[in-house]
C-alpha cells in the first residue's frame, strides 16, 4: 500500500498539473469557485450505456422505419452451410484466400474447389451489415452531432471566452465551472465511450484500430484538459469539431438511401465546413490561444505543455484527413458523382461505389461499368 500511494502521489504531483505556487487544495476546497474534479470522469463510462440504449431506441423507433420508407431493405445475405473445418479455415483468413489454401481445403473435405469458393463467398456475405443497418448507424451519429453542436452553441452563446477567447486563461486555475458545462463535458465523453464500445459490433471497417486509438486519444485529451481545469479552452475544441461531423455522416447516410444528388450536396457542405473549422478556425484561434497567448497570461507547467502538444498533433491528422478528402473530391469530379464512405468497411463490395483507403483510383468490379473507388470518411 505504500508503495502504491507513493506511486500516486509521484503522479499526481502539483508540478506536474497545476501552475506554479497552486496546490490541488486550491483546486479542490473552494466556497465560492466550483473547479473541477477529477473523480467526476468514472460518471461518463455509466452515461455511455445510456447512451448505447438510447441509441438502439432511436435505430429502431426512427432511423429503421426511416430507412424502410426510403427504400431500403432489411435482408441478409443466404447463409453458408455449417462445416467445421472450413468455418476454421475462414476464422483463420486474414485477406483473399490462396489457391493453395483452396487445394488443401478441397482435399481435406473431397470436395471440389469452387464448392469451397462459393462457400467462403457465402460466409463472407453472412458478415456483412444491411444498407439499411449502415444508414441506422450514420443516421444516429449525424443525429448526435447535430444535437451536440446544438446544445454547445447553447451552453457557449453567453460564456465571455466564446466571445473572448483570452478569457480561457484569465484567473486560471479558479475558473468556475457551471452545471451547463458539465453535462456538456461528460455527455462528450460518454459519447465517446459508447463509440470505444460499439466499435466492436457496429460496422467493421479497414481503419478499425486507428478508430479505436482515436477514440481512446479523444477521451484522454479532454480527461487531461478536465484535471487541469483546461474545460473552457477544451469545450471550444469540441464544438469546433462537432460542426463537420454532422454533414458527414449526413452526407454517407443519403447514400446510403441513394440518393445521390443530396449525398454530392451534402459532402460539398461538409468538405467547406472542414476546411474552415478545421484548418482556420482550429489553428487560427484555438491552436493560436493555446501556443501564443496562453503563455503569455499563464505561467507554463508540464501538463500544460502535454495537452497542448496533442492540440497540435490533432491539427498533423487535420491536414493529413483533409489531403485525403480532397482526393475524394477530385476522384469524384473525374467520376462525375459522390462515391462511397470516407472510412471503408468490411464490406465495401456490398456499397454500390465504394472508395477504399488503400486505393482512391482503383476500379470497383462489382458492378459490369468500373467505377473510381474512394472513401467518404
Amino acid at each position: 500500500m505504500e508503495v502504491l500511494r507513493a506511486i500516486s502521489d509521484r503522479f499526481w504531483s502539483r508540478h506536474v498539473w497545476l501552475p506554479p505556487n497552486s496546490t490541488w487544495e486550491d483546486v479542490s476546497k473552494n466556497d465560492v469557485i466550483q473547479h473541477t474534479i477529477s473523480t467526476d470522469l468514472i460518471y461518463p463510462i455509466p452515461m455511455a450505456l445510456m447512451v448505447l440504449v438510447i441509441r438502439l431506441v432511436c435505430e429502431r423507433v426512427m432511423f429503421a422505419p426511416l430507412g424502410v420508407a426510403l427504400g431500403l431493405k432489411n435482408v441478409k445475405s443466404k447463409r453458408a452451410p455449417p462445416n467445421a473445418v472450413l468455418e476454421k479455415a475462414y476464422a483463420k483468413i486474414k485477406g483473399p484466400h490462396t489457391h493453395k489454401l483452396i487445394q488443401g481445403l478441397s482435399k481435406q473435405l473431397d470436395i471440389s474447389e469452387r464448392q469451397i469458393e462459393r462457400w467462403l463467398r457465402l460466409r463472407r456475405s453472412q458478415d456483412r451489415p444491411t444498407t439499411l443497418t449502415k444508414f441506422c448507424e450514420s443516421s444516429w451519429r449525424c443525429f448526435y452531432y447535430a444535437i451536440s453542436f446544438t446544445y454547445g452553441i447553447y451552453v457557449l452563446h453567453d460564456k465571455v471566452w466564446f466571445k473572448d477567447i483570452n478569457h480561457c486563461w484569465y484567473n486560471y486555475p479558479h475558473q468556475h465551472l457551471t452545471n451547463d458545462l458539465w453535462w456538456y463535458y461528460m455527455t462528450n465523453m460518454a459519447f465517446y465511450w459508447s463509440l470505444t464500445f460499439s466499435q466492436f459490433f457496429d460496422v467493421k471497417r479497414k481503419d478499425f484500430w486507428q478508430m479505436f486509438v482515436h477514440h481512446i486519444a479523444t477521451l484522454l485529451l479532454m480527461s487531461f484538459s478536465w484535471v487541469c481545469n483546461l474545460y473552457r479552452i477544451g469545450s471550444l475544441v469540441i464544438i469546433v469539431h462537432d460542426i463537420a461531423d454532422i454533414f458527414l455522416d449526413g452526407a454517407k447516410a443519403a447514400k446510403y438511401a441513394n440518393y445521390q444528388r443530396i449525398c454530392d450536396c451534402i459532402f460539398a457542405l461538409f468538405t467547406c465546413v472542414w476546411i474552415v473549422s478545421r484548418l482556420i478556425v482550429y489553428p487560427f484561434w484555438i491552436i493560436k490561444a493555446t501556443s501564443i497567448e496562453a503563455p503569455t497570461v499563464v505561467e507554463m507547467f508540464p501538463a500544460y505543455y502535454i495537452f497542448n502538444s496533442l492540440l497540435l498533433l490533432l491539427l498533423v491528422l487535420h491536414i493529413g484527413w483533409t489531403y485525403l478528402i480532397l482526393r475524394i473530391v477530385q476522384n469524384s469530379i473525374m467520376a462525375g458523382k459522390m462515391d462511397g464512405d470516407v472510412r471503408s468497411s468490411s464490406s465495401d463490395d456490398e456499397f454500390p461505389s465504394p472508395i477504399t483507403d488503400d486505393d482512391l483510383t482503383k476500379s470497383n468490379n462489382h458492378n459490369s461499368t468500373p467505377t473510381k473507388n474512394g472513401k467518404l470518411n
